[in-house]
């Protein structure tokens, strides 16, 4: 600050005036205090030296300003107008999101890329920083992710055309940026890698048109859509490990056997333990996984068992229940009594291969009796829905046999009472298909070529709502889909930005749910939304967000405070300036 005169009448009237820097980039000026003519001068400093002594009250006025706990008085007019066009709301919650981004070295990453295709003219780390920031906060289009972005800040200064080649470039490198964001997530902690879990979903196209990887398939959520498919690797602890983009018509099955091998050749990871849904479970994928230091626990079907081996699994005879060596026998037992208890049974089942060689493989059998009177009361809605539609006349049969379409229990019959050919259908309830289906009420079975007790391999198989809730995250808080981008190249590049806002969001997840606390992931994501600051010319930010346990947990996860009554913005630019540190290493130099 300094002592400036500015004449308006006879003599010059003395301000205390601040040097400050536009959000445009730009110097400006304001006057802080009014300390009047040099008759006031006079009479509040003293007649022999008033310059001298108002220069010196203005130095100290900058050593109080400088001061951590300083206070700023702001005067305000309520008939001065805001300056047009003038942004004065900002987005501080990407703050969080952005620090996770440097440590796990993406920006190094995108140098390297950069370097590697010396005639990229546009800034990679901005843009990939930008779109997976929007991934979790404001998730959309290309288009809008960038008019978005303006709410932070950084403001992007790429334009739309950047981008959409920022995303072909991205897409040169798929796995290669997924390998090393892996390999440098280790600086950040040990990975659960010894069990994995894998599975597949599709994400639909909003247009009918089939093409390259876009090409109808069965969609999971029953849309008359083209899709792609995703192939996810998840860890133990819940952390994206690796994924795939693979055509709408591919089936499940064969995508995870290169997906292993991409894990084993760039990620280093070859000792693992795959667990996978009855989808995946072929038996060229158990034997692929019963090799070397590999192995596998995966969903059987019980109704696709040869009938031998369904016969034992549904044996009421020969249960046992973790921590006891008693034999039980579900059928006289009581229900009510035994309701939490999971009681389960095992073989072992050497099955012969087309190729000539014999899968060595494990059979593991559970019951339970909350999980039958889940399963009948689930039948029993659809057996309701089913006739319901017959009191209406709608007895069409369904084709497609899916396990949640009520149809499936309606059945055609083509004769009459006297058993003569009829020319119509005369539809009822297929009661056999509902006896059928209830005997396997509170069954559920596993395969596997592993030796540990089988308590703790159902214990492994129960970790794999750790991807469905994944991919729940994807599809529902990153609005992964529908997918606003149409060329192959772009797609994918879109899957991995969504990909790495899994990541770095994980992340910080697992900072903030500490101390006892579990925030779900929509109370985050809307916190980081909410965190608002409003912009005072020349001063700082005031926070307009309300604190509470969570931003508690959120700035103490970081190192670093935005709530504050305000945050100066000197203090602001350290703060920025902190998101982006990391420890330097050899490769990053």
């Amino acid at each position: 600050m300094t002592l400036r005169a500015l004449t308006w009448g006879k003599e010059p009237i003395y301000y205390v005036q601040k040097s400050y820097r536009k959000e445009d980039g730009k110097n400006a000026t304001k006057n802080v205090e009014r300390l009047g003519t040099l008759a006031d001068l006079k009479a509040r400093f003293g007649e022999e030296d008033p310059i001298g002594a108002a220069k010196k009250y203005i130095v100290e006025l900058t050593a109080a300003e400088k001061e951590a706990n300083k206070k700023v008085l702001v005067e305000y007019s309520p008939t001065t107008l805001i300056t047009k066009g003038e942004q004065r709301c900002y987005n501080g919650g990407y703050l969080f999101l952005q620090k996770i981004y440097y440590e796990l070295g993406l920006d190094y990453i995108c140098k390297k890329i950069a370097k590697k295709h010396k005639l990229v003219k546009y800034d990679l780390n901005s843009i990939l920083s930008m779109l997976i920031y929007t991934r979790v906060l404001y998730p959309g289009s290309k288009r809008s992710s960038l008019e978005d972005a303006t709410r932070f800040f950084e403001q992007p200064e790429c334009k739309l055309e950047q981008v959409y080649r920022a995303l072909s470039l991205l897409a040169t490198e798929f796995n290669e940026i997924q390998a090393d964001v892996y390999k440098r997530s280790l600086k950040l902690g040990k990975r659960n890698t010894g069990v994995v879990y894998y599975d597949l979903t599709n994400y639909f196209f909003e247009w009918e048109e089939e093409g390259g990887l876009v090409q109808y398939g069965h969609s999971k959520e029953g849309r008359p859509l083209p899709i792609v498919q995703m192939g996810l690797f998840m860890d133990h602890d819940g952390f994206p490990l690796a994924m795939c983009i693979e055509p709408g018509n591919t089936a499940e099955s064969t995508t995870l056997k290169p997906m292993e091998t991409i894990l084993r050749e760039q990620f280093g990871l070859s000792k693992l333990v795959v667990c996978t849904d009855g989808g995946l479970s072929s038996y060229e994928n158990r034997k692929n996984d019963s090799v070397g230091d590999r192995s596998f626990i995966t969903v059987q079907s019980l109704k696709k068992l040869k009938q031998h081996l369904q016969d034992w699994a549904l044996d009421s005879a020969g249960w046992h229940v973790a921590g006891s060596d008693e034999e039980y026998d579900i059928s006289t037992l009581d229900g009510k009594k035994y309701y939490e208890t999971l009681f389960y049974k095992e073989r072992w089942d050497p099955t012969p291969m087309s190729t000539g060689e014999t899968l060595e493989q494990r059979i593991i059998v559970t019951f339970s009796f909350k999980y039958q009177e889940y399963l009948s009361h689930v039948r029993e809605r659809q057996v309701t829905r089913a006739a319901a539609l017959l009191a209406k006349g709608q007895g069409a049969t369904s084709k497609k046999k899916s396990p949640n379409d009520a149809k499936r229990y309606i059945k055609a019959e083509y004769v009459t009472p006297d058993g003569e050919l009829a020319q119509t259908a005369s539809y009822s309830l297929n009661q056999e298909m509902i006896d059928q289906e209830a005997r396997f009420d509170g069954f559920y079975a596993l395969c596997t070529d592993m030796h540990d007790p089988a308590p703790a391999i159902i214990k492994l198989n129960g970790g794999r709502w750790i991807i469905e809730n994944g991919f729940r995250i994807f599809k529902t808080d990153f609005e992964a889909r529908p997918v606003y981008v149409r060329r192959d190249d772009r797609i994918k590049a879109h899957f991995l930005t969504c990909f790495l806002a899994l990541l770095i969001y994980k992340y910080l997840e697992k900072k903030v749910n500490r101390g006892g606390k579990h925030f779900t992931t929509e109370e985050i994501v809307d916190t980081l939304r909410s965190m608002d600051f409003l912009s005072m010319a020349g001063e700082g930010y005031i926070p307009t967000y309300t604190r509470t346990d969570l931003t508690n947990n959120l700035h103490g996860s970081a190192g670093f405070r935005t709530d504050t009554q305000i945050v100066t913005k000197q203090k602001m630019r350290t703060i920025i300036a902190q998101t982006k540190k990391r420890e330097k290493d050899d490769d990053a130099e």
